[in-house]
């Protein structure tokens, strides 16, 4: 079972994206150059062209976040919603939230955690995992 969860996460055809790539995407398929984006709602292109090309940091504020997010037209509560603020809190090193809040989840993280790492599981210890993580 480890050698197939294994296989199966590596063999994932969706390639990770950091928030500034998933950021530069959006703008782009809403159609609008970086000029073009900072002239209708108001942001520095100087600013926004660093958090594409990843220098600098996403906002801290949820406020401006969010604003961010409605100006790529990011519809709220969609699965891009979601990828956004993760993607955000990621590039921050920090756990979103809504994972936070979850006190269970968070007492399997150290488990997580060492299978991220490479290290060997026990088949009982991994199917907890799974379960865990596949659970609403």
């Amino acid at each position: 079972m480890y050698y197939y969860y294994n296989t199966m996460i590596k063999s994932q055809t969706a390639p990770s994206q950091t928030f500034g790539e998933f950021f530069r995407q959006k703008r782009v398929q809403a159609e609008l150059t970086l000029r073009s984006f900072c002239e209708r709602f108001g942001f520095d292109p100087a600013y926004i062209s660093r958090i594409e090309r990843n220098l600098l940091l996403p906002p801290e504020d949820k406020d401006k976040l969010q604003g961010l997010a409605k100006a790529l037209k990011i519809k709220e509560a969609s699965t891009d919603w979601v990828d956004f603020f993760d993607l955000a809190h990621i590039a921050k090193g920090k756990l979103p939230p809504d994972i936070l809040e979850k006190q269970k989840l968070i007492n399997y993280l150290p488990l997580f955690f060492r299978t991220a790492r490479g290290e060997k599981l026990s088949k009982k210890k991994l199917k907890e995992l799974i379960e865990l993580i596949n659970t609403p």
